[in-house]
């Protein structure tokens, strides 16, 4: 199921739209090189990793991050940066900005401006990456057809939190996502899945 994307660990997950988009790349295992977009939300270390970006990124990759992000320029590679609500569009595919943050922890506040991503894909409608988020009045309001959302609590919304997020914006399919090793356990996608309204296909990747 949705077998175009895959998440390798925590928040890294790739997409193959034609052209091979990574986000937060993180604990790769093998050297690909094969990535034509890489999304950063934001800059700690299990979503900003150099050394992880280094395995997946060609001379020609670029690389999409926050405005607040400037350590990506240090990669030597085509650096977009963008701010929250902005459409644009990067080697013929389209995105779109959101933002993503806390209301109730300390980790990610708003005033940072971290992100999260929709992928436009005419092949697979819209796909929503949350990025490090709790519910927010922003992200209650996006239109989707995919989600992947935390569920891993402690820094994010938490299993039954994500899954409230889901049933609030009601995309066809949600993929749980930001758990079982940095932060929330193993079952936080079975968790998800059972809190997960009937009417949205759960897809667990992790």
């Amino acid at each position: 199921m949705l077998e175009f994307i895959t998440v390798n660990e925590h928040s890294s997950i790739r997409i193959d739209e034609g052209k091979v988009i990574y986000s937060d790349p993180y604990n790769i295992s093998s050297a690909a090189h094969d990535a034509d977009i890489i999304l950063i939300t934001h800059s700690h270390f299990d979503h900003y990793s150099p050394d992880d970006i280094r395995k997946v990124m060609k001379s020609d990759t670029v690389i999409v991050c926050p405005t607040s992000v400037n350590e990506p320029k240090e990669l030597g590679l085509s650096v977009k940066q963008v701010t929250a609500g902005e459409k644009f569009e990067v080697l013929g595919v389209r995105f779109e900005a959101v933002p993503a943050y806390n209301i109730s922890k300390p980790f990610h506040p708003k005033s940072n401006g971290w992100l999260g991503y929709i992928i436009d894909s005419s092949a697979h409608g819209r796909i929503y990456i949350a990025g490090d988020t709790d519910i927010t009045p922003d992200n209650k309001q996006v239109k989707c057809d995919i989600a992947l959302i935390p569920a891993g609590g402690t820094f994010t919304t938490d299993a039954v939190q994500a899954a409230e997020l889901a049933n609030a914006i009601r995309p066809k399919y949600a993929i749980p996502i930001h758990y079982g090793t940095v932060a929330g356990s193993p079952d936080d996608g079975e968790k998800f899945r059972k809190a997960v309204d009937s009417c949205i296909e759960v897809v667990i990747k992790l």
